[in-house]
This record gives structure tokens, C-alpha cells and sequence, in this order.
């Protein structure tokens, strides 16, 4: 995951995946973070912290 600060916007890539079911089974997860994931970025100086889940419905 690449996370940036551009023009007051975070920008956040992240590569997508084949669709996996959800742990409960109702969506399909096409990107996620597995989890709070700190980065480099700074607001404050305090790292910013991503937490993503990208899905489709069944």
C-alpha cells in the first residue's frame, strides 16, 4: 500500500486482489489492509494510520 499527502488529500494505492469471501461470508474482498496499518504520513506530526477494506457483494 503506497499512502500519500497531496493538495490537503490523502491518496491511498493499493494493489487489488482476486475476490475472497469476507470472514462472514457476505462480501467479497477485493483489497484490504488486514488491519489498522500505520505510514509514513504525518499530520500533527503523528503517523497517520489506514485501516482499508475494499469489497463487491455476492
Amino acid at each position: 500500500m503506497e499512502v500519500k499527502i497531496e493538495d490537503g488529500k490523502l491518496i491511498i494505492v493499493i494493489e487489488l486482489q482476486k475476490p475472497t469471501p469476507s470472514a462472514s461470508g457476505k462480501t467479497l474482498v477485493v483489497a484490504t489492509t488486514h488491519g489498522n496499518t500505520p505510514t509514513e504520513c504525518m499530520i500533527d506530526g503523528k503517523n497517520v494510520t489506514v485501516g482499508l477494506n475494499a469489497y463487491i457483494k455476492k
